[in-house]
């Protein structure tokens, strides 16, 4: 048994009974029986359902209507809701179930719609980037994450997060994430290609002709050899006749005994003929040769000369062959024994094993300088 407007009335019922034989007849009972059906009035449906509702509801249902009522009673030709109005309408119908038979001036979608932009803003703001110096890390975990992000190429956010799990610190994944970012500018698609020189950068020399004109304006040529990992002058000679003869002799000097590199690459100068190849393949060394018109393909050495020229050669008024020689000499003692490199994290080539800081060093003691090049340059030591 229904509600006691559901029953049928008397007519009704006698309709439903005699259309039991067929389909038909069946339906049209049905329809007769709803159209016979008494309704409430809607005072009474409104009575009826509040009686199920709890206060709070009620209450809620109230304030909803009476926003409206407030917005409707505005004296415009088209009211209009405000933002904050908008906004406690959205809390009011989430307070109870039968918003919509409250709804009167927009519709039910217009209200949802309102209700996804407030998400949106509210998600807005909780995702806003906070201000330098608010960060809920310490600060030496965030230098860790990005010590991490920089050293390890190939490492994603939840690698990095179990890497400092092991560590005993706890951070989320979306928190590395925001650090890896800033501490990358391209995406971890693979190792650089400085990461990859420096794996093989112990067994790499790399070799090149530097041209430096004399006081008397003819033309020296420096032939230099560099060692990529300690970042060393492993050779310095100068020629005003730079033949392939004497090229593959200053590379018959540098290998004696199978002391050799594994790769030598040069560019494709004349002076690099096919009898220099020969000959650094005979001493068991793979030759590079770089393409044309890229110097950073043998970035190593083009640094290297410009090294020489901006802190030697372009200071110094040179009279002929010897004294370029000499020249070349102290400037190679004071680069591999003196002079810090930022490549190697400011240790010199002889040291490259060594700490970049000296443990010794005590405020008070005597600091010596050496001069270096006539006070071009000065080594400074500690005095014993």
């Amino acid at each position: 048994m229904g509600h006691w407007w559901e029953v049928f009335g008397p007519f009704g019922l006698l309709v439903a009974r005699l259309g039991r034989g067929t389909t038909v007849a069946s339906h049209l009972a049905v329809r007769a029986a709803r159209l016979l059906t008494p309704r409430p009035c809607g005072v009474a449906r409104g009575l009826l359902a509040d009686l199920v509702r709890t206060k709070g509801q009620l209450l809620a249902e109230n304030a909803f209507l009476r926003q409206q009522l407030l917005v409707a009673a505005r004296r415009v030709k088209k009211p209009q809701f405000r933002a904050s109005e908008r906004a406690l309408l959205v809390t009011l119908a989430a307070m109870f179930s039968h918003w919509r038979d409250a709804l009167v001036m927009v519709k039910p979608d217009t209200l949802l719609r309102w209700h996804r932009e407030g998400f949106r803003l509210w998600w807005k703001w909780r995702s806003r980037r906070k201000p330098p110096g608010t960060s809920r890390l310490a600060p030496e975990v965030v230098h860790l994450i990005r010590r991490m992000a920089i050293e390890n190429r190939l490492w994603g956010a939840e690698r990095i997060r179990g890497e400092l799990l092991k560590l005993g610190i706890a951070v989320a994944k979306r928190t590395v994430q925001r650090y890896l970012s800033k501490a990358r500018i391209t995406p971890p698609a693979g190792q650089r290609w400085s990461t990859f020189l420096r794996q093989q950068a112990a067994g790499i020399w790399a070799c090149d002709f530097v041209g430096v004109r004399d006081l008397w304006f003819r033309c020296h040529y420096v032939f230099v050899v560099v060692h990529l990992e300690p970042r060393q002058l492993v050779h310095a000679a100068s020629t005003m006749a730079p033949t392939v003869a004497w090229t593959v002799q200053q590379l018959r000097d540098l290998t004696p005994f199978g002391s050799r590199p594994k790769f030598l690459p040069h560019d494709n100068d004349g002076k690099f003929a096919a009898s220099f190849d020969d000959v650094a393949r005979g001493a068991g060394i793979r030759v590079i040769r770089t393409p044309v018109l890229a110097p950073t393909a043998n970035a190593f050495v083009e640094r290297f000369v410009g090294s020489l020229r901006r802190e030697c050669l372009d200071h110094v008024l040179l009279i002929g062959e010897d004294h370029l020689q000499r020249v070349l000499i102290a400037y190679r003692s004071y680069f591999n024994t003196a002079r810090p490199h930022q490549g190697i994290n400011q240790r010199r080539p002889s040291a490259f094993n060594s700490p970049p800081l000296s443990p010794h060093f005590v405020f008070g003691s005597t600091v010596e300088a050496r001069s270096v090049l006539g006070g071009l340059h000065h080594d400074y030591r500690l005095a014993a």
